[in-house]
């Protein structure tokens, strides 16, 4: 297993499809506004977690760049 499967699988198991998550940080002009609360939809194969945010956005998360966390 490389290194980006590995990684892959860890998201996976971190972050399943219907996961919520929450934004605190994303260095992106078309991000949505930190606090906002998301679902994932899924993830590829390069990392990227794609999320329906609530506010209508569908900008994905980048894993180990943009900072987010599980809702509570």
């Amino acid at each position: 297993m490389n290194k980006n499967e590995a990684e892959l699988e860890l998201i996976h198991n971190l972050y399943p499809v219907g996961t919520r998550v929450v934004l605190d940080f994303m260095d992106d002009e078309y991000a949505p506004p930190i606090g906002t609360h998301g679902t994932v939809t899924g993830i590829d194969s390069a990392c990227t977690i794609h999320v329906a945010w609530d506010n209508g956005n569908g900008l994905g998360l980048i894993y180990g760049k943009d900072k987010f966390h599980k809702e509570e």
